[in-house]
Formats: structure tokens, sequence, C-alpha cells
């Protein structure tokens, strides 16, 4: 299936996405919007100033309703609402610094917002697919070097990263226990570091970047030597659609899957930083090491997608160094006052015609 040809999978059709006002629910609902679908939003407030949901005037293109998922009565009546046929969970505590000092909240919004999640969406009628959006963080991470398959362990050192494998766990009960047997699809999606414009996420090298530089400041960097799968934010999102599309026909697509990028996107936060101050066109970074109190990082970490590849026929589009260029020059724009909407129906549209 061609990512041209999913416009006809989601024209006049109800999708249900959780934690829409983030940066990457922003923009699948940008996507989802601009494909003719109708589009439910459930999330707390934007999480950050500024964010792209409130820039790209989002609330004025979906349902927008605000709440957490920890409240189980409130999002079971929000998806009973909306009456879906997709459901997007993208809603989560997904910064693994502040799982260090908020570990319960952590647990209680990435396992136990999940469990509310599923508990809902399988007692709608009209859900057909459900997609919930883990992390490559989710593997027991062995510091080796070949990227990880879906067969591998679950695991988590920080509680960010168990919150994650717990939350695969979850799935996996469920998809057996419940949503198999009644014919339903549900699938989890685990994808890389992603990068794009509309970020301002704390604790996040590009947003970090971006601060910096708009600040005439040298760019804090931790752990310079850790490897991470870079990937545009359109990447993972196009894996998404895909999945979702296939699993509301045919729940044989049920599972775990992994949406990585190319090996070559695969490179150490000093190759991403130097490169993204190239395309910026000035500024300089600094080693920051890592403090005592910032708990741990994985210094080696990648995805194996061949069985998104061999059975989606999905495949990374933008190269390591594209999707930088495209990040740079998005948030570039955006500060010289080109509005951010504008800017990712443009990134949209360039990388559907890659397809």
């Amino acid at each position: 299936m061609k990512l041209q040809n999913l416009d006809g999978s989601y024209r006049g059709r109800k999708c249900f996405v959780t934690g829409h006002t983030g940066f990457k629910g922003s923009w699948l609902s940008l996507w989802l919007h601009r494909m003719g679908a109708e589009v439910t939003g459930y999330a707390l407030d934007p999480p950050t100033t500024p964010n792209l949901f409130t820039l790209s005037q989002l609330a004025g293109l979906m349902h927008d309703r605000r709440g957490d998922i920890r409240d189980a009565d409130r999002l079971r009546q929000a998806i009973a609402d909306a009456k879906p046929e997709f459901v997007f969970h993208l809603a989560a505590q997904a910064i693994v610094s502040r799982s260090y000092h908020e570990p319960k909240d952590t647990f209680d919004t990435n396992i136990g917002g999940t469990v509310n999640l599923l508990e809902a969406a399988r007692n709608c009628p009209s859900v057909r697919a459900v997609l919930v959006v883990t992390s490559d963080k989710c593997y027991e991470n062995r510091e080796w070097p070949h990227a990880y398959r879906e067969t591998d362990a679950l695991g988590g050192h920080d509680p960010y990263s168990a919150s994650k494998a717990g939350t695969e766990l979850v799935c996996t009960a469920y998809l057996r226990s419940f949503f198999e047997p009644a014919g339903l699809g549900l699938a989890t999606a685990r994808a890389g570091n992603v990068i794009g414009g509309g970020d301002w996420a704390a604790d996040r090298i590009i947003p970090d970047a971006v601060r910096a530089l708009g600040a005439a400041k040298p760019v804090v960097v931790r752990n310079p030597h850790s490897v991470r799968p870079w990937q545009h934010v359109l990447e993972p999102l196009h894996g998404y659609l895909l999945l979702a599309a296939r699993l509301a026909d045919n729940a044989v697509y049920s599972g775990s899957w992994n949406f990585g990028p190319a090996a070559g996107s695969c490179q150490n936060v000093r190759s991403l930083v130097e490169a993204f101050l190239k395309s910026w066109g000035e500024g300089a970074w600094e080693n920051a090491g890592t403090a005592a109190s910032a708990g741990h990082e994985a210094g080696l970490l990648a995805l194996d997608y061949h069985k998104a590849w061999l059975r989606l026929g999905w495949q990374p589009r933008w190269s390591f160094h594209e999707s930088i260029e495209r990040t740079s020059r998005w948030y570039r724009r955006q500060l010289e006052g080109e509005p951010p909407a504008a800017l990712c129906a443009e990134d949209i549209r360039s990388f559907t015609e890659r397809a």
C-alpha cells in the first residue's frame, strides 16, 4: 500500500487520538485532518508554551476534548461520544528525566492510562482498530550492537522505560484475552527518537538546541557519544497510519511493530547536534557530561524495522541529514513568521510525494 492511497482509508472516517495536544499527536491530527478524517482528540492542555497544537490552530480543525487518561469514566465517555473506528493512543508521560522525579505518575499515566483506554475501546461497538504507541525504550537494553527486534526481551532501567515495557505487556494481555476473541485489531508501535518542527519539550536535544540558538548561547549536550535511532516525526506516523488501516481490515496485523530509521540514521548525539548547527548556519555546543542526578541513559539503542518492511511495505523515506535539514528549516521559517500549519502541510506534502 503506497502512502498516497492512505487517504481512502481515512476520508470520512472517525478517528480518536489521545495526546493530540502533544508534539506527535498534533502532527498526527493534522495529517488525519488533511486526509479527510473526522478527528476527536482527548488530552490535557498543551504541555509547553509555545506548542504546535495552539500555533497550528488545530482546535478549529477537530473535536478538542480535554481530560486525563487516568480518569477512566471521562475517557470512556469521550470515546463513546466520538464513536470512532480508529483509536490512536499517544497520551503519555514521555520524558525519561521526569520519570525519575515523578515515578508514580509515570507508571499511573503510561500503564494505568493505557488500561483505561483499552477498557473504553473494547466496550465501544464502533471501534475496529486500536494502535498504542509505546517506545523503543521498552526493550531490555543490553548495549549490544544489533538492532532490537519485536521478539527481543522487554525491560527498562528507568521508570519511563519500565512503564513502556509494562504497557506492552498490558496490550498483549488485552489482545489475547479480549481483542482477538472479538476479532478486533490491537497493535503496539515502537518508534525511535523523533525530530521535527513544533517540538518545544524540555530535555529533548532539538528543542534545547533551538532555545539555545534563539538566546545566542551554546547548545548544552549530555552524553554526546550516546547513539540513538533518529527519525523525522512523519516516518513513524506514516507507520502508524499504515498499520491502523491494515488492522481495521484484518486483525491478523495485531501485535508489536518497530518503525525505526535506516541504519545510517542511528547516530550519536554529537553528530546530530553538529549536523543541526551546520544546517542552522551558526552556533556552537558544549559537553555538559552527565550529572549524578540525571539518572541512567542508554548508550546504544537501535531498532530493526524488517517486520514492517516485509509485512506492511513500510520503510524510512528521509535520510538522517534530510530529516535534520527539514527540522532546522521548519524552526527557522517559523521564527521568521510563517504559519506552523502551513509548514507542517508542506512537510506532509513533500513526504507523501516521496512515497
